[in-house]
């Protein structure tokens, strides 16, 4: 889990005023004041990406006219000549055969997502900031200080008045136990995967791998096994339940299906993400406890994954990377988000204070690590010959950041609070709307955890900005510290599915959030 913003290190420049006495002339404007350099960068990007088509077609053009002047007597010879090396060619053929042969055979298999859901809890779960304030004081469990540290990071958390708190969480006092967090927990996956099997048509005995994960909740049976009880999944099914992985445990869910349908064939694979904040709220006052109280909502998704072709023709987009980086082996970042016990014996969450320069360092592993499987040999080109010229030259060059607006068509970037989603727009330069679909998503849901790049990519879909061919980043941060990356290419210009989180707000989003 992740609340914290994620910092990295950015050059500054100077700048100066200088004063500069204009006169109307007859002259040639300023081209490199006039003309755009994002048109200028783009072509280039297009040049280097296609050079190698380029070099190909005066190759191809050149065998092309050699061809059209041969005559008969050429192919004649020709034929006379491969007769008397049918020997070679045999060989030449079988060992071409076998090496065709053996590439499909060991070749990745596609993994498509066929489709997903997000849950939508009832309105009468809803948690404005008055009420949550409210309920908070009534307990009595927290002093003065603790209410206006609650209310100041509300206020700056970048939520609407529309999340949700589970039910436990709106009795006065607050009513959590095993029985009410099992609840929140059926409540929230049942309600995705009702949605999901629905959606798909696909019958529940026909899954063949099932991957839950859910950090701070993990009761016996497990998550999982309450999935198979629920629609009686068949009996050789593999089942995985991934605990204490924090957000970014979504992501590490799907690289674990993904392998998994690398073995099995011809089947489907379903992953469920969630969070449960009923058994895991804090009730005590130490201040780097109190944040996920402000931050975490209910929420959780299920996604259908499939390793079938058939399933390419009705299925949203197919899986192109999952990068996973993990900084667990530094003792700073392993402890930086920490569960444990207060002073009085009360548990919680704890955030230190070197959590955004550990999500900064993480992030800058993890996107380099992505870099060269995705950006564009322009921008790769670019950023090594930057390195090379102010390693070599000790040049006093900032050095050059990749483009990944180049790579992405969309970023799905973990809601886990808005200096997260702060400091990724700023150090990746991204575009507002960029990162439209993170500041909506934890403005109308809060942070739901590992799930919350799925209610950002619904977001997309009922905003009807997804084109075929179109390139989706998600990226998510967690406890260990971990941060991890999927991309996604759309097969189809992709419209929401029924049933979707934002079915019934769509039209009032994007909203203005005050600062």
């Amino acid at each position: 889990m992740n609340q914290g913003g994620v910092a990295t290190t950015n050059g500054g420049s100077g700048s100066g005023s200088v004063g500069v006495q204009i006169h109307q002339s007859r002259r040639l404007p300023d081209f490199l004041q006039s003309v755009n350099l994002k048109y200028v960068k783009l072509g280039y990007h297009y040049l280097i990406s296609n050079l190698l088509t380029l070099c190909f077609i005066p190759l191809i053009a050149v065998i092309s006219i050699e061809v059209s002047q041969m005559n008969l007597d050429d192919l004649r010879q020709l034929w006379v000549h491969l007769q008397y090396n049918l020997a070679s060619i045999i060989i030449c053929s079988a060992i071409l055969v076998f090496g065709l042969t053996v590439y499909i055979m060991t070749r990745p298999r596609p993994v498509y997502l066929v489709d997903y859901s997000c849950y939508r809890a009832p309105d009468h779960l809803k948690a404005p900031y008055g009420r949550f304030m409210e309920h908070s004081k009534l307990t009595g469990d927290f002093d003065e200080s603790s209410l206006e540290f609650q209310r100041k990071i509300l206020e700056r958390s970048g939520l609407g008045e529309e999340t949700y708190v589970p039910k436990a969480m709106h009795n006065i006092p607050p009513t959590p136990s095993m029985a009410a967090a099992r609840e929140e927990a059926e409540e929230v996956m049942f309600g995705a995967l009702d949605i999901l099997f629905h959606n798909t048509n696909v019958k529940p005995k026909d899954i063949g791998i099932l991957v839950v994960n859910c950090s701070l909740f993990n009761p016996t049976p497990s998550l999982s096994a309450m999935i198979v009880n629920k629609y009686k999944l068949r009996g050789n099914i593999r089942s995985f339940n991934l605990g204490g992985m924090g957000c970014s445990a979504g992501v590490i869910a799907v690289d674990l299906a993904k392998d998994m349908l690398q073995v099995h064939r011809n089947t489907y694979a379903v992953v469920v993400s969630t969070e449960n904040i009923t058994q895991n709220w804090y009730f005590g006052n130490k201040k780097s406890m109190l944040i996920p109280n402000c931050l975490f909502r209910v929420g959780g998704s299920a996604v259908l994954l499939s390793n079938k072709s058939k399933d390419r023709r009705r299925a949203k987009y197919k899986l192109i990377h999952v990068v996973r980086t993990h900084r667990g082996a530094d003792d700073k970042a392993f402890r930086c988000v920490y569960q444990e016990q207060d002073d009085a014996g009360k548990t919680g969450v704890s955030l230190s204070k070197d959590l955004m320069a550990i999500a900064g360092g993480a992030l800058k592993t993890n996107i380099t690590t992505l870099g060269p499987l995705v950006l564009p040999i322009s921008e790769q080109l670019l950023f090594f010959t930057t390195l090379v010229v102010k390693k070599l030259f000790n040049a006093g060059i900032k050095p050059y950041i990749p483009d990944f607006k180049l790579a992405f068509d969309h970023f799905c970037i973990h809601a886990g609070g808005r200096a997260v989603i702060d400091e990724l727009e700023k150090n990746l330069q991204l575009l507002p709307i960029h990162v439209e679909a993170s500041r909506m998503t934890l403005h109308r849901f809060g942070n739901t955890s590992s799930s919350s790049i799925w209610y950002e990519l619904a977001y997309i879909e009922a905003k009807g900005r997804m084109r075929k061919r179109n390139r989706v980043w998600q990226i998510a941060f967690g406890s260990g510290f971990k941060c991890n990356s999927a991309v996604w290419e759309a097969l189809r210009n992709v419209k929401s599915s029924s049933n979707g989180p934002w079915e019934d707000c769509i039209d009032r989003y994007p909203v203005k959030i005050t600062t």
